[in-house]
Formats: C-alpha cells, structure tokens, sequence
C-alpha cells in the first residue's frame, strides 16, 4: 500500500517526504557524525543527556554534537518538528505539570539523535537476550471495533480480532520472532520489570511510543541495566496531544531492520 503522511500535534517523522524512510536516514548519518566527533558511545549519551536538560529551557542543539563543518545555520532536522512552538505557546498553564508535554525543539532533536544511538549500543544485546518482550502503545488498536486484547497477568495482548489493526501486525511480527508484544496499558514498568527478572534468563525491552515517551522508557531501562530498543510512532496523535484518537503508524520495515540487524525492505504503510 502507499504511503500515507500523517501529521502530529509537534512532530511527524514524514517531514516534507512520502515516507518516513529520509528521516531514518538521516538521523543514522547525524549518529555517524556525532560519533566521528566523540567515538565513545557511551560519553556522547551522556553529553545529550546534559544538554536535554539545557535544551528544556530552551538552550543547546544537537548540532553541538557535531564537527565544525556539519554546524550549520540550517536545523535539518526542523522539518520534523513544526509544530511544537504553537503547541508550546497554546498549551493551558495546567498541562505544563506533564513533561513530555512540555518538550521543547530542542529536546525533540536531541531525542531523535538518543533513540538512534542507544539502539547501536544496545542492539545486540537485545537480540542476543533469551527472553525478550516489547511494549507497545495503545494508540494504535482500531478504535473502529471493540478491542478484545486480554491480561495474561502482567498487561494486555493483542488476541487479534481485527484483521486492519497496527497493533496485530506489529503484535504478529514480533511473535515471529519470539519477542512477547505487550500493549503496555495497565501495569508500570516494575510490574514488566519483575516479571521478566523472575525467569532468571537474560531480557530485554523493546519500545514503540511518540518521541517524549519513548525516551522517557529507554531510560527507565537503562537505569535498570535492562538492554532495550526503541523505534518512535510516525507522530503523536492520541489523545493526550489531540484531544481524541487519529490513526497512527510506523515503520514496519525499520522496526524489522532492529529484530535483525539488517536492511530491512520497507512495509511501511
């Protein structure tokens, strides 16, 4: 099927594009650059970490994290956030008490650059874990039908009763690969937490959220020491930014490329 662009409240990984594919592509070259700059992995996460915290107050960019002849005067990676200063300047004084909702230009750059960086560094354990799940988001069942998923005791699986949901292709990809997908709605990360450190196996998490969420969980992990992944929604269109539930997707063929640490053939819709 075509690609379909959608639009979120601050973001939407389409940019200007068809398809979500340019942004992938250039946020694996700004990693390349970044690491050119600061080859330890490790001690360039903890540089963004810092400067997310500077770049809440509206200081500090990515680019930063560069060599010189890559600062350029032109944010390349702006056209995938146009919308957060009107949100910023239109959001009600009681919903700045929410952080991701308050996330600034800056830090939705930063983020986008963290996700692509810790997925390097964490890949492979991921992979290599013995038990593996991930959490998904809600936001992405069919809301054109009751949804059926059920508790196994830990939070909701999908039980596939529709044949059109994002949550069963992704819930049906990731059992192929014996990756347990978990629509992460009821319990807190400990509840995940406890019940994967219960096997006494190796585990790990893979993510799929907008942008502030996602990261807000892969830290969560790290401090942990639980190896996750992530891959970001295509835009933030649920509820909490847009008042009501849009249509959602994702990039099927990139969260592929993750499962198995190869080019993936892109089924993005």
């Amino acid at each position: 099927m075509a690609d379909i662009p959608l639009s979120g409240k601050t973001y939407s990984l389409y940019g200007s594009d068809p398809s979500t594919e340019p942004y992938y592509d250039l946020i694996s070259r700004l990693a390349d650059a970044a690491l050119r700059e600061c080859p330890d992995i490790r001690k360039l996460l903890n540089r963004i970490h810092r400067m997310s915290r500077w770049a809440r107050l509206g200081f500090g960019d990515f680019r930063g994290l560069l060599p010189d002849d890559l600062r350029g005067s032109d944010d390349p990676l702006a056209v995938y956030t146009p919308g957060v200063h009107r949100h910023l300047r239109t959001m009600p004084p009681r919903r700045w008490l929410e952080r991701s909702l308050r996330t600034t230009e800056n830090q939705y750059h930063l983020y986008m650059l963290e996700i692509e960086l810790v997925n390097r560094l964490h890949g492979d354990a991921f992979r290599a874990a013995k038990r593996k799940i991930a959490l998904l988001p809600h936001c992405m069942r069919d809301f054109s039908k009751e949804c059926l998923a059920a508790n196994d005791g830990v939070d909701l699986v999908c039980k596939r009763c529709s044949k059109i949901c994002w949550m069963r292709r992704m819930s049906d990809l990731l059992r192929d690969h014996e990756i347990h997908p978990y629509i992460w709605m009821n319990a807190g990360f400990k509840e995940h937490y406890r019940a994967l450190q219960s096997g006494g196996e190796s585990f790990a998490v893979l993510g799929v959220a907008c942008l502030p969420e996602l990261i807000a969980g892969m830290r969560s992990c790290l401090k942990l020491g639980v190896p996750v992944v992530g891959l970001p929604l295509d835009a933030n269109r649920c509820a909490r930014w847009m008042g009501e539930f849009l249509e959602n997707t994702m990039n099927l063929g990139r969260l592929e490329k993750i499962i198995h640490h190869r080019d993936a053939e892109n089924t993005e819709i």
